[in-house]
């Protein structure tokens, strides 16, 4: 069959995938929701959920550097990955060889077109609805409004989330209005922090590792604003990990 993907490219299975590779963290969670470990054969080393795939499963790279002799080795009938979190330039060699599905992400309904397609290319299509329901359910009730904010995912230099990004979205949904104007991740300086003096600073535990030890800085720089560690996982990780999210918005 046919399929296309999030890019508006198509490919050909001719049969059901019966040998997986997932090049994103949170679309590997989510063929594991969808009964499909087994189908599995490869995974990145930042593939941590659940905890014991990266024991069970080849670590073929991370999501930009690919070990593509090890791939071959796999033999995949299906490559799964997404636009902004995997090497163009990598994912278009393993194209030549391998069908490869992207996503690419930008909101909730994003995130549910991508559910449905893998549930499609798998077979797995009621599993897929039934994911697909539990977040819309989890997201029918209101979530309080909190005030403003700026998302850091990055430490020096300071990186944060800002416009057309799926986790700007989540901010929206958890009830934080993000101050940052800017598209994609700009990078601030100490004085645009200040400038900007949100109610919440938010420091994501991925993709930098923000801990308590962070807290005392940020506080002498902001003093005004509430400093929080937040799961970055549950803002920014597409999947059926945004089953959690809603539950975790309403108690921050």
């Amino acid at each position: 069959m046919y399929f296309t993907d999030q890019l508006h490219r198509t490919l050909f299975l001719p049969k059901p995938p019966e040998r997986i590779i997932s090049l994103v963290p949170s679309q590997t969670e989510l063929l594991v929701d969808l009964g499909l470990e087994a189908r599995i054969v490869g995974v990145t080393k930042f593939c941590i959920h659940p905890e014991h795939l990266r024991k069970s499963k080849t670590i073929v790279g991370g999501t930009k550097n690919y070990r593509f002799e090890v791939i071959d080795s796999l033999k995949p009938d299906l490559i799964i990955g997404n636009k902004e979190e995997n090497d163009r330039e990598g994912i278009e060699k393993l194209a030549e060889k391998y069908p490869v599905w992207m996503s690419d992400i930008f909101s909730l309904e994003d995130n549910y077109e991508m559910i449905r397609h893998l549930g499609r290319i798998t077979h797995t299509e009621n599993q897929s609805q039934e994911i697909i329901q539990k977040i819309k359910s989890s997201f029918e009730q209101p979530i309080s409004k909190k005030g403003t904010c700026v998302y850091l995912i990055w430490n020096e230099p300071f990186m944060v989330a800002g416009q057309n990004t799926f986790i700007n979205v989540m901010l929206e949904k958890a009830g934080f209005e993000n101050l940052v104007e800017t598209s994609r991740y700009p990078v601030l300086e100490k004085e645009d922090l200040k400038r900007l003096n949100p109610d919440f600073l938010l420091l994501s535990s991925e993709p930098f590792p923000f801990k308590e030890k962070h807290l005392d800085f940020f506080h002498t720089l902001l003093p005004n604003s509430q400093i929080k560690l937040v799961d970055g996982e549950l803002f920014s990780w597409y999947g059926s990990r945004l089953v959690h999210s809603a539950d975790y918005f309403r108690i921050l």
